[in-house]
């Protein structure tokens, strides 16, 4: 990227334009978490984020549903599994310090679960499975939509992800949801082979 932006003068332009944005509205977000009452909501919604909150929403589906919760949730989980695998590689290959090891005045809420910063891992997996099992379960969507949101937001509030970080995430996270019809097509010829 750096590459890039020393051949191109106004690439440059945009990237500091764009790094200095996030950084702003970052430090911004992360103000919120002085607040004692606002720093355990959003602790408690990031740690429901780390997957219990849609271990949840998908017994929720079985009880509801039954059966025919089955093949929705399976799709989800596989779909679940590309999202890591992606987000692993972009962990690694970015490295990207999270917030709070770069900027002094931006507080750490929450202990990470990783090192680096690039994509939000709990926003990802938040868009993902609200769009994938709210298209199955659509009564379920208002709630795991909300819930993606205050996830997304409790990432930047807790310093442990730049905006940047925190839409990207969700971009990857909205688009492997739309590979769930494809998806679900296999898992059932695959059921049927068995």
């Amino acid at each position: 990227m750096f590459t890039l932006c020393s051949r191109s003068p106004a690439l440059a332009v945009y990237v500091n334009q764009l790094i200095s944005w996030d950084t702003t509205v970052c430090i911004h977000i992360n103000r919120y978490s002085t607040n004692y009452a606002v720093a355990i909501v959003f602790k408690s919604i990031s740690r429901l984020g780390d997957g219990w909150f849609w271990y949840a929403m998908m017994l929720a589906a079985l009880v509801v549903y039954g059966q025919q919760a089955f093949l929705p949730i399976i799709t989800t989980l596989l779909i679940s599994l590309i999202g890591l695998a992606i987000y692993k590689v972009l962990k690694i290959k970015t490295v990207r310090p999270r917030p709070y090891q770069v900027h002094q005045v931006i507080v750490l809420g929450e202990r990470p679960l990783d090192v680096f910063s690039f994509p939000s891992g709990h926003t990802l997996q938040a868009v993902l499975f609200s769009a994938t099992l709210g298209s199955y379960f659509p009564q379920l969507l208002p709630i795991m939509m909300l819930f993606a949101l205050l996830v997304a937001l409790s990432r930047m509030v807790l310093g442990l992800h730049y905006p940047t970080d925190v839409l990207i995430g969700g971009a990857i996270g909205y688009s492997l949801s739309l590979w769930a019809p494809d998806m679900q097509k296999m898992v059932e010829h695959s059921l049927l082979l068995l």
